[in-house]
């Protein structure tokens, strides 16, 4: 069983499923070592269940979350969900790097990367 409140009939899919393969019953959740792996459909289901929406309602939801999360970000700012965690922006500074294939030296621009803090509630939740 997985760690979700649904059940998968898919376990120890190897590896290779997992990156991009389909898995042989064409299930969109996969078991692997007595972890389940989640998508955004799966996601909206779990939401649709929990809250009594329809699907396409619980999709809006989900979307609308995930779009105001995006916005915000970009905009430069910082979402906080007390319980759950905090999002921000973790600006990265240039550097300079190998290519792997020749060994020269090449430089990597900065770059602003999105960034998760779990909050307590989530930590403790896990533990």
């Amino acid at each position: 069983m997985g760690r979700f409140a649904f059940d998968s009939p898919v376990k120890n899919v190897s590896i290779c499923a997992l990156r991009g393969g389909v898995p042989p019953n064409k299930k969109s959740t996969v078991e692997l070592q007595g972890f389940s792996i989640m998508n955004k459909n799966d996601l909206i289901s779990a939401v649709a269940d929990a809250s009594g929406l329809s699907k396409s309602d619980a999709s809006s939801a989900v979307e609308g979350v995930f779009d105001s999360i995006t916005k915000a970000l970009s905009n430069g700012d910082e979402v906080r969900l007390v319980g759950f965690g905090t999002f921000s922006v973790a600006k990265r500074k240039a550097s300079t790097g190998r290519n792997p294939r020749t060994g020269e030296p090449m430089t990597i621009k900065a770059s602003n990367q999105p960034k998760f803090k779990a909050g307590k509630g989530l930590k403790d939740s896990v533990n």
